[in-house]
């Protein structure tokens, strides 16, 4: 057995002492480092292991349509605006905030920023302690028929084909009003 304090071998009896609020086990000389008595100590005795408790009940396995659902969601746009009007709302500073869901107020920050984007655990917590919305379905990309009708003859759509579709429509309707 080594001395914690000086690292010798201890010869001899090994004491207990209290060294600025740490129970350490020291030799004979440099027991008086320790601001209580010490008290010698016998060859340490082991102390038994309890035994681990029987689980009783397995945990639940997430269900596939669970899985499928939490993929389907995504993160509104504006959820910098939602998540800083409802910290507001609710009278909360950061660091109150951050102690709410236990993260840091720096990463709480630079959400309410835009600078990060939240994990979609991070936006359940959000969305549970400041009762807004942040995760709605995915939306789906709809693909102009034109362009379904180009690619049926070529057996491919390209960035292109969508790029020049939304620029009739969005000529068609500036026409239109």
């Amino acid at each position: 057995m080594q001395c914690e304090v000086c690292g010798r071998k201890i010869i001899g009896k090994q004491y207990k002492a209290i060294i600025e609020g740490a129970i350490m086990l020291v030799c004979n000389e440099c027991a008086h480092y320790g601001s209580r008595k010490w008290e010698a100590e016998t060859a340490p005795k082991p102390k038994p292991m309890p035994a681990p408790k029987p689980r009783l009940v397995s945990p639940p396995v997430p269900s596939v349509q669970k899985a499928v659902q939490e993929a389907a969601l995504e993160l509104v746009e504006d959820y910098p605006k939602r998540i800083r009007q409802a910290r507001e709302k609710l009278g909360l500073t950061h660091e109150d905030l951050g102690r709410k869901i236990n993260e840091r107020v720096s990463l709480l920050k630079k959400i309410e920023t835009g600078k990060m984007t939240p994990t979609q655990s991070l936006a359940e917590k959000l969305q549970h302690v400041l009762r807004i919305k942040l995760l709605a379905p995915a939306a789906e990309v709809k693909v102009p028929q034109k362009a379904l009708a180009a690619a049926k003859t070529r057996q491919e759509i390209t960035l292109g084909d969508l790029i020049k579709e939304r620029k009739l429509e969005e000529t068609k309707t500036r026409k239109q009003s």
